[in-house]
């Protein structure tokens, strides 16, 4: 499974990227406004810069025809910009031309397998679940990551699973047991996964340790 960072804050991209474990990152209007910044474009040509592969970069209108114009603009801003469109009906019409012009979609607020599916069939070359989301209102949101999977694979379909809207690490552990291809994570979630009680208390045994030995 790989990671994407799911933000807009360069620093945090860059730190990522620097670790070594993030291959991608998807980003929203929300997460750039969250950071102060109105020039949509201009972030997400920097973010495309930073990460070695793919950066969803989401549609800000809505119908087929402004969706596809617009997504044609976002896929010429980095040879790694891939475009978010929303699981609907136009969604997938506009998915559809896009996928035979070779640009690649990212549909993303999909909360059922019919939506999946139907992503797969119109040539998505990404499926976003919104795990998150969905657990908030009561359903099982890993399960659903797990079902697009197990279908995925007895098609033969290409489109990835990117596990979306993660709240913990442990959503991490689940997505990648149901065999995800992606989780989008927020920097925090990241942060956390690193980080465990014993292996900060083994680092400081081990320095004091040494430092009883130094002395002597």
């Amino acid at each position: 499974m790989r990671i994407f960072l799911d933000t807009a804050n360069v620093e945090q991209i860059k730190h990522g990227v620097r670790m070594g474990v993030v291959h991608g990152v998807t980003t929203n209007p929300t997460l750039t406004a969250k950071e102060g910044n109105a020039d949509y474009e201009a972030v997400s040509k920097d973010i495309c810069a930073l990460v070695p592969g793919p950066v969803s970069i989401e549609v800000l209108v809505e119908g087929v025809e402004p969706m596809i114009k617009q997504a044609r603009l976002i896929a010429g801003w980095a040879s790694n910009a891939v475009v978010k469109v929303p699981a609907t009906a136009e969604g997938l019409e506009a998915t559809s031309t896009l996928a035979r012009e070779g640009i690649k979609v990212n549909m993303t607020l999909c909360f059922s397998l019919n939506q999946a599916v139907l992503a797969a069939l119109a040539g998505a070359a990404y499926i976003s679940p919104f795990v998150g989301r969905m657990d908030d209102n009561g359903s099982d949101g890993m399960r659903l990551v797990e079902d697009i999977v197990t279908v995925y694979e007895n098609y033969g379909f290409s489109t990835e699973v990117i596990a979306a809207s993660i709240r913990h690490p442990q959503h991490c552990v689940a997505a990648a047991m149901a065999g995800a291809h992606i989780a989008t994570i927020p920097y925090n979630v990241l942060i956390q996964m690193t980080q465990h009680p014993m292996t900060t208390i083994g680092i400081s045994r081990f320095l004091a340790d040494w430092q009883r030995l130094a002395g002597k």
